[in-house]
């Protein structure tokens, strides 16, 4: 079975007979057109998890902010792990700096909605448009 053949039938084993030709230099044998896919669809993951974690480090901010009376040690530790976390992997990807700051905006609309859900407000109590720069948002000492 071909290495193009494998992709559809065992994942598993393309991943590895395709590693092995290309280790080997023997790219030409490869599966380069699945290869190219599977690189982008990594990359596309990697800007997924960045805006997910920038969603819940924004809806746990809005908390912070709407609901004083109710912060707690677990809306901090999840603000510390987020903020770490995703200097972590902007250290590894800077490039994705630049994507989150260009989408900003999703990310707070996703965080509205998860902090409406958790305190029970309407989504209209929020304000409309980011309230947050994206440095503000990862600044460790930064608190609404």
């Amino acid at each position: 079975m071909s290495p193009a053949e494998l992709y559809d039938e065992d994942f598993y084993e393309w991943t590895v007979r395709n590693a092995e030709l290309l280790r080997c230099g023997r790219a030409s044998e490869a599966d380069l057109t699945h290869i190219a896919e599977e690189i982008e669809d990594m990359g596309k993951r990697e800007r997924r998890e960045m805006l997910s974690r920038l969603s819940v480090l924004m809806a746990h901010l809005l908390k912070w902010q709407a609901q004083p009376e109710r912060r707690s040690a677990s809306w901090m530790g999840t603000i510390r792990v987020q903020r770490r976390d995703i200097g972590k992997l902007l250290g590894e990807m800077p490039s994705l700096r630049r994507f989150l700051k260009d989408n900003l905006a999703e990310a707070y609309e996703r965080a509205i909605t998860e902090a409406a859900v958790d305190t029970g407000f309407t989504e209209d109590v929020f304000p409309s448009t980011c309230p947050f720069s994206l440095d503000a948002v990862l600044d460790e000492q930064y608190l609404p």
